[in-house]
């Protein structure tokens, strides 16, 4: 069985390309910094950690404003 549930993580990102993005831009910075955001990890993967940081609530994503990708291309 996987762990974190699929079904865990889409109750906290709601899309899976989110999911996704986020997942491996944290999984990058776990990898190259270690700054490790829960005491303990069920995984030794920096890809896994990061799942289990989402399934836990200690990453959340930052919703940007469509209006301002748009902006600088005026």
């Amino acid at each position: 069985m996987l762990y974190p549930s699929v079904d865990k993580l889409k109750s906290r990102i709601d899309s899976k390309y989110s999911l996704v993005a986020l997942a491996s831009k944290r999984a990058r910075q776990l990898h190259e910094h270690g700054d490790e955001k829960l005491d303990a990890y069920t995984s030794h993967k920096a890809v896994g950690k990061a799942l289990e940081e989402i399934a836990e609530g200690a990453l959340t994503p930052v919703q940007q404003d469509a209006s301002a990708i748009y902006e600088d291309e005026i």
